[in-house]
């Protein structure tokens, strides 16, 4: 019997349609308040994002885009530098008001994280210059975050939108932790979205089809949930409650996850809640260094 809450987990396409290989919205069952579109995009392909009432951050996984946009009878064009890869840095974002329609061109690989709202905050183009970089961990459990769609970043009337890097042999998403109780101050209500990518570590001759990481949620009092997945470039997680926790990346092969976060409390914030089994292990970090293979920046080689 599988250990994987086949609910939860998707591997890479098979959410896909509408010329996106994979969507996830409030259509998809047990889902409410988050979403991402995930799309291979060939030189003369376009797609469109279309319908008002969301709001979203386009984010150029590898390649360049870009990005008509519409709002209020005005329309503008966005260029997205965008980057060789999601191990090259941070790259450029637009943040796209829920008053807006759009229509996407370009090569490569795009994900578009979302969510409904009626809130109207202004569109916005961050440039990858701008993104807060932070090393988070230490040792073993060291991970680069971008956090071009925290609170601290960016005015969004819901999304909390980062990605993550996590080079090979190492553990993110640890200690396990979950945010499913709205306790002022302490925790919030968050659905949480992982696509996941996987590369062979620089050098390596290993192929790109091979690498992998492994990820795992359980259950919490607010609900059941499992999932114990060997995870592969375009496979993507929903976590609606439930501890989650590690993302390890295999030897040999570094991981990168989008998190696309959203909920119903009033307030727009990550709070979170470490399974208590497992919370002395962030106090061993002030003993260890971050890893110094950190910070993954922009390679002018174009290789990972």
């Amino acid at each position: 019997m599988s250990t994987t809450d086949q609910r939860w987990f998707h591997r890479r396409g098979t959410l896909g349609h509408d010329g996106w290989e994979s969507v996830v919205d409030e259509q998809t069952p047990g889902w409410a308040h988050t979403g991402i579109r995930v799309a291979e995009m060939r030189s003369g392909d376009s797609l469109n994002l279309s319908g008002t009432g969301v709001e979203r951050i386009v984010v150029p996984l590898a390649g360049s885009f870009d990005v008509v946009h519409t709002a209020a009878g005005s329309t503008s064009s966005t260029h997205l530098t965008g980057r060789a890869s999601v191990f090259d840095g941070p790259t450029d974002v637009l943040y796209l008001s829920s008053d807006s329609t759009a229509q996407l061109t370009g090569e490569g690989r795009v994900a578009v994280a979302t969510s409904p709202t009626t809130v109207v905050e202004p569109s916005r183009h961050i440039s990858s210059a701008e993104i807060p970089v932070e090393l988070r961990g230490a040792g073993a459990s060291s991970r680069q975050v971008h956090n071009f769609g925290t609170p601290q970043a960016l005015d969004t009337a819901r999304l909390i939108v980062c990605e993550v890097i996590t080079p090979a042999e190492n553990w993110s998403s640890y200690p396990p932790h979950k945010h499913d109780e709205h306790v002022p101050g302490q925790e919030s209500r968050l659905e949480e979205i992982y696509y996941f990518e996987a590369a062979p570590v620089a050098g390596s001759a290993a192929s790109a089809s091979s690498a992998f990481g492994m990820f795992s949620a359980y259950s919490s009092p607010a609900g059941e949930i499992e999932i114990d997945a060997m995870v592969r470039s375009g496979d993507i997680a929903l976590v609606p409650f439930g501890y989650h926790g590690p993302a390890a990346a295999a030897p040999g092969y570094d991981l990168y996850y989008l998190n696309v976060m959203a909920g119903p409390d009033p307030e727009r914030e990550w709070l979170i809640s470490d399974d208590p089994a497992h919370a002395w292990v962030r106090d061993t970090w002030t003993e260890q260094r971050v890893d110094p293979r950190l910070p993954f920046a922009h390679n002018p080689e174009g290789t990972h």
